[in-house]
């Protein structure tokens, strides 16, 4: 195990009825003015939006809103936000929704204390020195952007999928009520759990330096994640089941299964960008396109790993045999696991390439994901 310094400064409120918190933590901050971000108006015909900006309105909160936020969030919403939230004069920023709401509100809250374009963050041209609060309560268990630094958007002018990582926009507070995440349909269930998984085996399987106990982390939440899809797919009100489900989503993210390992890299996420950035493809399903097509590229780079994988979450006694199960069960919930099953031809793997190996390069890996590579990778998909 390497040396590490592990700090999570977001506070998580889990359970029913938590988001009735939500004004009373605003106000103890001496807050009494945010930006309201959300998605869809689903919030507000199920009674959630009522039920937060009560709690608002009680404790001396004004608000503004930002709604429509979309999957995929996008940089000319999240330049929205920011000339909002600087006219209105807001102090905060509370994300109703899932990890594109919250990313949005993230990005929102730096750029809103920043003279510049905020792209320069996203592209390291400026590091963020300072950002708004940002508050959450979620309705998808997915991201982990409730308890983490990180942000992703897509600019949809150049078609880049870039993220951001900076301390000061973790959370204050996230709130988790997985009764909210109940009316999340299937197959964004399917998305979700694929995700979560991708978080998690990213460094799991690269990391050159990767403890035992680290391990059996990532491994207790890939079989939470599975066991918990597989019944919440049959009967959507198991709240037993949505909670281990939301939670693991939380701790696939917050820094904690990486902790003492060897520098790791996010490759299935570069790759996945610009899936969602050229065709708007949802990051679960784009996942599960590009995982197992990624991992019969590089299992042999880390056979012992590979082989752990297999056997103890599938049973499986080969590499190949733990990629196959693992292809299969992302079917099996629902998810696209070929490019032509997302209507993505053959045609088109070179422009995604170029378009991956522009952030590989931002990353500083691309010697490692040079677009010829990165092309052989998605033939296997």
């Amino acid at each position: 195990m390497v040396d590490f310094t592990y700090h999570n400064p977001t506070k998580i409120e889990f359970g029913k009825g938590k988001e009735a918190l939500i004004g009373t933590a605003i106000a103890q901050n001496h807050i009494n003015k945010i930006l309201l971000c959300y998605g869809s108006e689903r919030i507000k015909k199920d009674g959630l939006y009522d039920t937060v900006t009560a709690h608002l309105k009680k404790n001396g909160i004004a608000w503004v809103e930002l709604g429509g936020i979309i999957s995929n969030p996008v940089l000319s919403k999240v330049n929205e936000g920011i000339a909002l939230a600087k006219k209105e004069n807001v102090q905060a920023v509370l994300a109703i929704g899932g990890g594109s709401v919250l990313d949005s509100a993230k990005s929102i809250a730096a750029g809103a204390l920043y003279a510049g374009d905020v792209w320069d963050f996203f592209i390291g041209k400026a590091s963020i020195e300072k950002a708004l609060p940002v508050y959450a309560i979620m309705t998808l268990a997915a991201t982990g952007s409730e308890m983490n630094g990180f942000a992703v958007v897509t600019n949809d002018e150049t078609q880049q999928k870039y993220n951001i990582a900076s301390i000061h926009v973790y959370p204050r507070l996230s709130i988790l009520n997985p009764v909210l995440t109940q009316s999340v349909p299937n197959n964004y269930l399917a998305y979700s759990a694929v995700d979560i998984i991708a978080h998690v085996i990213e460094g799991y399987l690269t990391a050159s330096v990767q403890p035992h106990f680290q391990s059996r982390m990532v491994e207790g939440i890939v079989q939470t994640v599975m066991e918990t899809t597989e019944i919440l797919l049959q009967n959507s009100s198991d709240y037993n089941a949505r909670a281990e489900f939301t939670w693991a989503a939380t701790q696939a993210l917050n820094g904690i299964t990486t902790a003492g390992t060897n520098p790791y890299v996010f490759p299935n996420h570069m790759i996945e960008h610009s899936l969602s950035a050229l065709f708007n493809i949802a990051h679960g399903a784009g996942l599960a396109i590009v995982i197992p097509a990624w991992m019969r590229w590089y299992h042999t780079q880390n056979p012992a790993q590979f082989k752990r994988f297999a056997k103890i979450l599938f049973g499986k006694d080969s590499a190949e045999e733990g990629i196959n199960a693992l292809k299969n069960w992302f079917a099996k919930i629902g998810a696209p696991v070929s490019l032509s099953e997302a209507g993505i031809s053959k045609e088109a793997i070179e422009k995604i390439a170029q378009n991956v190996a522009e952030a590989a390069e931002r990353q500083g890996v691309s010697h490692i994901y040079s677009q010829s590579v990165i092309e052989a990778i998605l033939r296997n998909a």
